[in-house]
């Protein structure tokens, strides 16, 4: 395995400052966001799709500092019932998946996008239970009408193009646990995996280490981000674990993001570690600072030491004591 970061976090940064911080640290690889929610501070996207020139530059700039490109992540929501803020989603989504055909990155990370209810909807609508049973009628119309025909087609495009698109399993977003994106990859085919982020998945109750070892099975994980959740006891007694208080209320909420090691201890996340390698994941574990607690500086720092003293480096090699 290999350590990389998010780098949306050094977003104040010129592409040059933000590698050098990174190698600095010894880590491997970055995560460029292209636009939507990560913004591009460091991936001018259409100035890259136009020019082969550029592009040549911009691996050059990242790769003589011994850094490689993970994946490119463009955050949005492409399923939203207001076509025009579809439509940006959608449109950033296909350029970013051209670009990572032309820049030979892997990965495309973003998410599933939650549909309205209806087409006359202007929010989305995130069903969360199963009864009255007018949530049920909703979930069917959103997966067969706007989930499936959407994702089945971006994952021929993916496919066609040797991308993976890993979505990230998170909470308000049709595809949000192991069990959805299984659903989703069985109709949209193997192009399409998880962008697998445990902070997200704890505070739906969710083992992480058993939702690696569920998708692992299929192979079904495209990428890995590095971010921790701690749960109040307290508070998820008063508000939940869907607790829709602001994350700046970070006194008063039932659960916000950590960094690495500061809602779990290292021994979780040797043994996420662990269960990555059990499955067949030897990729890259990429940080994601979002931690209200701490500084950028301070919280990647510390993401970075914890890290270190769990992550599986070196090949398996042959079992010399049987």
């Amino acid at each position: 395995m290999q350590l990389g970061v998010f780098t949306v976090l050094f977003a104040q940064q010129s592409l040059e400052e933000m590698l050098d911080l990174v190698g600095a640290h010894g880590l491997n690889a970055v995560e460029l966001g292209t636009g939507g929610f990560p913004g591009n501070a460091h991936c001018p996207l259409d100035e890259l799709l136009e020019s082969e020139t550029k592009r040549q530059r911009f691996l050059q700039t990242i790769q003589s500092r011994d850094l490689r490109i993970s994946a490119l992540s463009c955050h949005g929501n492409p399923l939203h019932p207001q076509k025009a803020v579809a439509q940006e989603a959608h449109s950033l989504l296909e350029k970013t998946i051209a670009l990572a055909e032309r820049l030979e990155v892997p990965i495309v990370n973003t998410f599933s996008g939650c549909p309205g209810d209806s087409e006359g909807a202007r929010y989305p609508n995130w069903p969360v239970a199963p009864w009255p049973n007018d949530y049920q009628e909703l979930l069917d119309w959103q997966w067969n009408e706007k989930i499936y025909p959407y994702w089945t087609e971006i994952g021929r495009v993916a496919q066609s193009r040797h991308i993976k698109i890993g979505l990230e399993l998170h909470g308000g977003f049709s595809v949000h646990t192991p069990g959805t994106l299984l659903r989703l990859r069985e109709r949209a085919g193997e192009a399409i995996g998880a962008n697998l982020d445990p902070s997200h998945l704890w505070w739906q109750g969710i083992d992480p280490v058993q939702a690696i070892r569920i998708l692992g099975r299929e192979k079904a994980i495209h990428h890995f981000h590095a971010k921790d959740t701690s749960i109040d006891p307290m508070n998820i007694s008063m508000h939940g674990l869907t607790d829709m208080q602001p994350y700046s209320n970070m006194v008063g909420r039932a659960w916000q993001f950590r960094t690495v090691g500061y809602g779990h201890d290292l021994k979780t996340w040797a043994d996420i570690m662990s269960a990555l390698r059990l499955v067949g994941y030897d990729d890259v574990v990429s940080i994601e600072h979002e931690d209200g607690l701490m500084s950028i500086e301070e919280g990647f720092g510390r993401a970075v030491q914890n890290l270190k003293q769990v992550l599986i480096r070196e090949p398996i090699g042959e079992m010399w004591w049987v």
